[in-house]
């Protein structure tokens, strides 16, 4: 595209706005000829430079310099980009970068950039050295029509926005447009929230204009080609006038009041809301769209307040939506981004109160008289309770006053008519004039269906009061968005018909019609039936009957005779009837089946298709059939929509029930309504004085309690009345006490709801009993005096517009304040309800709002507690083991989803044989809601393989895991899989490939899962009980039973950067000896696949029992990963979620989209915030780094990580100073390279290392933990310490040799010695004053006189009764502590046993010394829930029995009788003595504990706890003669070794090493 023209645009009296396209040279030359200056400083962020525009800019500056300021410099400087960097510390930094380069006040600052920059380099010129000159050049959209212009400067402080700044007016802005063919599309949106929120304000032309360029503007941003520019030359002439005319406003506003006296106030239309929601979901949402909603939500007050039409508020919802910006809190286009976070109403209040426009206490919002015009040429006075009202969904209406105004009442346009006429004009050939169109959610998805299908020309008239349709005379053509109707009856009814008559496009052969979950259950099956029936060509998407449809284009519509099921909707009838005209034939529509419904309906489309010129006649020789001729629909000039007559029934019902008189003044006799019958057919014959004539109806009601019942009305031809009824009734009574009987109205049950049942729920929570009729409804109404009001439940109106009008009714006669939830429903027919409420019948309604939940990233997820886990996955996934081991570890039952439809329905094999797949899914689906709501709690429910092939089961598969359910995808090797379904005979076989099948479903499985289990192969038993294991971690860590405790002390992770793991498992442990995690570089694997990458965590999660951390490293950050693959990155983040990995690292160089993204979605995985300088260029005093730990705080992760490049030496010291003033979350902080190695010394919490076991280190200057602690050690940072084993006899203890080699291993320059005495005296008065001292193991016989030289003792060391170790604590005291029952309960564990803390398993101690006693705390605290004991001398294990709390349900077995009662034991811990044979009574009691027969999914275990000899008489007895599993003594030994190991040193040798050193020699 070439250069623009130059637009010049003055503010303040000086032309100094400079507007085109390709304009550099231009700015270049006019800055340099007419700012001159000894230095030109350039300030921009690293996107800026990213993109290639500092460069352009410098080296345009450099060579116009030359040639014309040869003695003039330039500088630059790039800062950190982002909302979170217009800050003290940023500026600062710029200030002392000018300083430093010795910037005097002739200094001319050029900021290029977004408003961040923009804000804050302004705010620098106007501080530096008391004032510079400065020039904004904006390059983002919202910058270019808001921020540059005007002067405001500012800087964010942690307690607002903008708080701190100045008013700054630059020498020139410079707008070139060329900026944003390198915007990115969200950005740009984000822009269109100010140019709307301005054209609104001042200019209604501009605003129409930017109404007619929504589609096409959205179509050419978001065209992006493979650098993700984007081509602007289809749209240049738009975009160049949208923003002239923004900036013309401002700077004209500007111009009459600079320092925002009262008029500028205007500019902050939408602000006063948009800016408390943007303080609260910063940086989620943006500025633009916070204003959009802002905007809306203050339009809405202006609408409430009887200030603005509602045709206006609709109008610029369309125009903000239109531009894809967020229109609601509860848009999908905000929700997707703001993580869950909320917005109380409370804190929005609070934060308004310090909005800058306020006058003191009293808040001030810009309210909209009309489009273009403001009511005042300021912000005006505002109270709490109206912005309550308006920014909350629920309503609470007060007692109804005693004498309310006799009203006259212009409801909005029918609903019904409105959605008919749009499909006339639209259809006709010409122009057509609508007035008086219903502007509703129904409305608006029929207009947007109409402007995609390109059906016709749409545009506004008398500042929206009209409507303009330009009609293409049926010339429809198919689109490639699908067409979504939200719950859109009438909608999607109509446009099924519609859609049949479109043509392909180039892109498109077929139509998609959609809609809200609600929608998609609505029935549509009979109009669908008769249009196949006549050669139509319509796919069902989901479930059959229901949304969503896929309708070919090109459609062979012949006409002829049609028959048609009119007895649940006449809109199939009117469906049909409008779109006749254009098949084939003339067609004959036969309505089959009975009475057609509503049918006066069909009455009203046919008069207006006569009004559009079709005129369609009835068969005189067969009844409810209808004649259409082919032809093409003429538009009338102008057509006039009647008022609603449904809606209409609020206000008259309301004087009928108050005693007053209401007027509906366009609603008469002649109406096309059946509606329009309700006064005469029901209210009056209720007590009530009717007057209409033929264009108006008015009521006057009887005095209030004297409505009278009806025993039987018939509203068929007014079946949506039936609620305003229904509300009536139940305050209508007689001395007989008859009953009020409405019928006809069966097809009110398929509505937004099942409205029949809705009133029956909801009236019963006022006191009047109802109940369902076949057809209708009974009411047994009550004195109004004896209403009872619902309480704090409130209302429930099921998002039904009908549901929540007319309980507003009836809850003003309750004698409190009635809640009624979701009020915006009423938007789909009259969305100023609660206005007219308010304003015209002077009832007080308030906002309220009930604790709102959230799933923002402040807020932690909940544990699972005891609600139900549902399976899913391919048959043959282990789904059937898995659940077993879930509800093993969680204490859960199960039910299996299969052997609930074959307890229902018999075996499924022969079920899907007689009845076919998809019938099964049909009953599948059936049982499946009924299982997760009769089944929600203590359940592992395991679904069957194809449970997410139906859109319902999805729909409820996705609402279970978003209202916080976990959902969990079992998966394994497919080819495994499918070699496992091949010889499956016991289910139905599959009538495809299997492998495709499984491509079909995998996606599925990803979008309705919330947690992700991959099975790695297991070739033995020992694999398969390390597999077993790891998955008991994972099901306790995705419940929330076991969180990760960050509280490491001086700790290490290493690196493991292979392709493969599985070639390299077998070194795993001894790699990671000391370490306290382990990471995996994921971008070093050989695939990045899902499946791969699952695998790969999946085998490091079974052979190491370490937290992982899992690491995406992209190559600008060191690592290997595709720097600008985003979308895989996300998938990777979201499956390290899934599968519930410990922790996550973030790089805090992504975008913020995807970090904030990323945040919300954590569940209970760490989020560890890194970022790494390779290039040394920032010192860490440089303010990047502040930046950088401001923006990890604001995220919210759990650890911090910071990893710099050391050029110097001294770069370790000003690191460390960093470090100190640096502690709000753990942090690691480190330099690379070998100068940096000594911060690898220094850093305490999880310091990165390598092995000398890996081919190489993972970054440059790594260390490996024994190089580190030998390091620590020579400079003094890790003093040697003596330990020592202490008893007698103690010559044979293996304690020695096993921490000496640890101690070695690891480079710990410590000492273990053997201190041989059975004197405690002497050993405290030899070994425990020395200053030196590291630890004493005790044993016997000291573990019980040790006690007096205990300052404390640990709860285990109490209860055990016995220290075995002693830990100094300095200054003379002593901690006791006992480690046997670590030892026990680790050797368990490490041979394969699973958590049981929720399974009824039972264990037995033999023996009564100080072991058996840590053998019983060991099987407590690992959830044992019965203990047994047993021992020659039953008198002291009576003793022992007693010495414990009653919770550890301890039997003591007296006799061989008591062992064969006992219930089986899973777990067995012998403590007798190995060098004497089993006493003859333990003996027997032994044989009948071991004979019993297993009742678990786990092998029981028996550990001997006598070391030698390595295998005893007692082993060979329980393995030898009853195969139960066996552990040696050595196991615990080492193990309890090892924790003693690790209550000494804070680190953990390797299990291999150590039980290498005890069982040498």
């Amino acid at each position: 595209m070439a250069a623009s023209t130059i637009h010049r645009v003055s503010i303040l009296k000086k032309e100094i706005i400079h507007l085109g396209y390709d304009i550099k040279d231009h700015i270049i030359n006019t800055i340099v000829d007419t700012k001159p200056s000894s230095t030109y400083a350039i300030i921009t962020d690293t996107n800026i430079k990213k993109y290639g525009h500092l460069d352009e800019y410098s080296d345009g500056f450099l060579q116009v310099l030359a040639a014309k300021r040869p003695e003039s410099r330039l500088l630059t400087y790039v800062v950190s980009p982002g909302e979170a960097n217009k800050n003290r510390q940023t500026k600062a930094a710029i200030e002392d970068f000018l300083l430093e380069n010795g910037c005097t006040r002739d200094t001319l600052i050029i900021a290029i950039g977004g408003g961040v920059i923009g804000d804050m380099i302004g705010f620098v010129a106007a501080t530096f050295m008391r004032g510079v000159r400065v020039i904004q050049i904006p390059t983002t959209l919202l910058a270019m029509v808001d921020s540059s212009v005007g002067g405001k400067t500012a800087i964010d402080t942690p307690l607002g926005k903008n708080f701190i700044g100045a008013f700054w007016q630059p020498e020139y802005i410079f707008v070139d447009i060329k900026f944003l063919t390198t915007l990115p599309e969200r950005q740009f949106i984000n822009g269109m929230g100010e140019v709307i929120k301005t054209a609104a304000i001042w200019n209604e032309d501009e605003f129409t204009r930017l109404e007619e360029y929504s589609k096409t503007f959205l179509s050419v941003i978001r065209n992006r080609k493979p650098d993700t520019t984007v081509d602007l030359s289809p749209l240049l002439d738009h975009i160049i006038k949208l923003v002239l005319e923004s900036i013309k406003v401002k700077a004209e506003v500007v111009s009459k009041d600079e320092r925002e006296g009262g008029l500028r106030n205007l500019l902050n239309f939408g602000h006063t809301i948009g800016h408390a929601i943007e303080a609260i979901l910063t940086p989620q949402a943006l500025h633009g769209e916070c204003v959009s909603i802002g905007a809306i939500k203050e339009a809405e007050l202006a609408r409430y307040l009887g200030i603005l039409s509602p045709v206006a508020v609709a109008r610029l919802s369309k125009s903000f939506a239109s531009y894809g910006l967020p229109i609601s809190l509860d848009d999908e286009i905000i929700k997707t981004k703001i993580d869950g976070k909320v917005c109380p109403v409370d804190q929005l209040l609070k934060l308004m109160a310090v909005d800058k426009k306020n006058d003191g206490s009293k808040k001030k919002v810009v309210l909209l008289k009309r489009i273009g015009e403001c009511y005042e040429p300021r912000a005006s006075y505002v109270n709490d309770d109206d912005l309550r009202f308006i920014l909350t969904d629920e309503v609470i209406v007060s007692p109804f006053v005693e004498n309310f105004p006799e009203t006259v009442i212009t409801p909005p346009g029918s609903k019904s008519i409105s959605n008919r006429a749009l499909i006339l004009a639209s259809l006709g050939k010409g122009a057509c004039e609508i007035k008086n169109l219903l502007h509703s959610d129904d409305t608006e998805h029929m207009l947007n269906a109409i402007a995609q299908l390109n059906a016709a020309d749409i545009s506004w008239k008398n500042n929206g009061e009209s409507i303009i349709v330009n009609g293409n005379g049926g010339k429809l053509t198919a689109c490639s968005n699908e067409l979504y109707l939200g719950n859109a009856g009438t909608a999607s009814r109509f446009l099924t018909s519609v859609a049949i008559l479109v043509s392909s496009s180039p892109e498109n052969d077929s139509v998609v019609l959609t809609g809200n979950s609600r929608m998609k259950e609505r029935p549509i099956g009979s109009l669908v039936n008769s249009l196949v029936e006549n050669g139509v060509s319509i796919e069902y998407l989901g479930k059959t009957g229901s949304l969503p449809l896929k309708i070919k284009a090109n459609n062979n519509f012949k006409g002829g005779r049609i028959e048609l099921g009119a007895t649940i909707s006449s809109q199939y009838v009117s469906s049909i009837l409008m779109c006749a005209p254009y098949a084939q034939n003339p067609v004959t529509l036969a309505l089959v089946g009975g009475k057609p419904i509503s049918e006066l309906y069909i009455d009203m489309t046919i008069s207006m298709m006569k009004s559009f010129g079709i005129e369609v006649t009835k068969s005189q020789t067969e009844p409810y059939t209808y004649h259409i001729p082919t032809g093409s629909y003429t538009n009338p000039p102008v057509y006039v929509v009647e008022s609603d007559a449904s809606s209409a029934t609020y206000p008259l019902a309301l004087s009928a029930m108050t005693g007053t008189t209401c007027t509906i003044p366009n609603i008469g006799s002649t109406s096309l309504q059946g509606d329009s019958r309700f006064a005469t057919d029901v209210l009056e014959p209720m007590g009530c004085k009717v007057l209409q004539t033929e264009t108006s109806t008015t009521v006057i009601g009887p005095t209030r309690g004297n409505l009278k019942p009806l025993p039987l009305i018939d509203m068929e031809p007014m079946t949506d009345a039936f609620l305003t009824a229904s509300v009536v009734a139940a305050i209508a009574t007689d001395d007989n006490g008859t009953k009020t009987n409405i019928v006809g109205i069966a097809n009110q049950r398929v509505k937004e709801c099942n409205r029949i049942k809705a009133m029956v729920e909801e009236l019963s929570k006022f006191g009047v009993n109802s109940r369902e009729l076949p057809d209708g409804i009974e009411i047994s109404g009550v004195n109004i005096n004896q209403l009872k009001n619902p309480g704090e439940e409130g209302v429930f109106t099921y998002d039904d517009h009908r549901v929540a009008m007319s309980f507003s009714l009836l809850a003003g006669f309750c004698d409190s304040g009635v809640l009624i939830q979701g009020r915006s429903c009423t938007s789909k027919t009259w969305p100023g309800w609660w206005d007219i409420l308010s304003n015209k019948f002077n009832i007080k309604i308030s906002g309220f709002e009930k604790n709102l939940k959230t799933k923002a990233k402040n807020i932690r997820k909940k544990k699972n507690g005891n609600k139900s886990i549902i399976i899913i996955g391919m048959r043959g996934a282990g789904k059937s083991t898995i659940s077993k081991w879930i509800a093993e570890t969680l204490g859960f039952k199960i039910l299996d989803l299969d052997h609930y439809f074959e307890s229902k329905l018999g075996d499924i094999k022969s079920w899907v044989e007689s009845n076919g797949w998809p019938a099964f899914r049909e009953k599948e689906s059936e049982f499946f809601l009924e299982a997760t709501e009769l089944f929600s709690t203590d359940y592992v429910i395991s679904t069957g393989g194809g449970i997410v092939e139906g859109e319902e089961c999805r729909n409820l598969l996705n609402t279970y895991k978003d209202e916080g359910g976990i959902v969990l995808h079992l998966h394994r090797n497919i080819d495994e899989t499918i070699s496992f379904l091949n010889k499956d005979e016991v289910r139905p076989a599959y009538l495809e490939e299997i492998s495709k099948v499984w491509e079909r479903r995998k996606p599925l499985y990803q979008a309705c899962s919330n947690y992700y289990f991959y099975s790695p192969h297991c070739s033995n038993d020992r694999e398969f009980k390390l597999f077993r294991s790891s998955f008991s971690k994972f099901i306790n860590k995705i419940t929330g039973k076991i969180e990760l405790n960050l509280n490491f002390g001086k700790s290490f992770f290493v690196c493991l950067t292979y392709e493969d793991l599985s070639e390299h498992l077998n070194k795993i442990e001894d790699i990671s000896e000391g370490c306290t995690a382990i990471e995996l570089r994921l971008d070093h694997l050989k695939d990045y696949s899902l499946e791969y990458v699952s695998d790969q965590l999946s085998l490091l999660r079974t052979y190491s029992s370490l937290p992982i951390i899992a690491t995406i490293r992209t190559k600008e950050q060191g690592g290997k990963f595709p720097d600008e693959d985003f979308k895989k990155i996300e998938s990777l983040i979201d499956l390290v979620f899934k599968m519930g990995i410990d922790i996550l690292d973030l790089e805090l160089s992504l975008p913020d989209g995807l970090l904030d993204s990323s945040m919300s979605r954590r569940g209970f995985t760490k989020v560890l915030g890194s970022h790494h300088d390779f290039s040394g260029k920032f010192k860490w005093d440089n303010i990047e780094w502040e930046n950088k730990y401001n923006q990890a705080v604001n995220l919210d992760v759990d650890i911090i990580k910071f990893v710099g490049t050391a050029t110097d030496f001294n770069d370790n010291f000003l690191l460390e100073i960093f470090r100190e003033k640096h502690t709000a979350k753990p942090f690691i902080a480190i330099n690379m390279g070998e100068k940096g190695k000594l911060s690898r010394v220094i850093n305490s919490f999880l310091t990165p290392v390598t092995s000398s076991l890996l081919p190489f280190a993972a970054a440059p200057g790594q260390l490996d933990i024994k190089q580190i602690n030998q390091y620590l050690s020579e400079i003094g940072g890790l003093e040697k310490k003596e330990f020592y084993v202490a008893g007698s006899p103690i010559g044979h203890s293996r304690s020695p040799a096993l921490h000496n080699v640890c101690f070695k291993s690891l480079g710990l320059p410590h000492t273990f010695n053997v201190f041989e005495t059975d004197d405690v005296d002497q050993l405290y008065s030899k070994i425990m004053t020395k200053p030196n001292l590291g630890g004493i193991a005790i044993t016997i016989p000291l573990k019980l006189d040790i006690l007096k030289y205990i300052t404390e003792l640990s709860t285990s060391a109490e209860l055990i009764k016995a220290v075995n170790t002693v830990i100094p604590l300095g200054e003379g005291k002593f901690k006791g502590d006992n480690t046997d029952w670590v030892g026990i309960k680790e050797s368990f564990y490490k041979s394969g046993f699973p958590e049981i803390n929720n399974v009824n398993v039972a264990g037995l101690v033999v023996g009564a010394g100080g072991t058996s006693r840590a053998a019983i705390f060991a099987l407590k605290s690992m959830g044992v829930k019965k203990i047994y004991i047993l021992n020659r001398t039953v008198s002291k294990l009576v003793d022992i029995k007693n010495s414990f709390p009653e919770d550890y349900n301890i039997e003591v077995l007296q006799s061989v009788k008591d062992a064969k009662k006992a219930e089986t034991v899973s777990l067995v811990v012998n403590c007798i003595p190995s060098d004497k044979p089993i006493d003859e009574f333990v003996l027997d009691c032994y044989k009948q504990i071991l004979a019993k027969e297993n009742v678990h999914s786990f092998d029981p275990v028996l550990l001997e706890a006598a070391y030698k000899p390595l295998v005893t008489s007692v082993m060979k007895l329980a393995n030898d003669e009853f195969d139960w599993k066996v552990i040696p003594g050595t196991s615990m030994l080492v193990n309890q070794g090892i924790a003693q190991f690790k209550i000494w040193n804070g680190i953990a040798p390797s299990y291999k090493r150590a039980i290498n050193a005890v069982n040498q020699n």
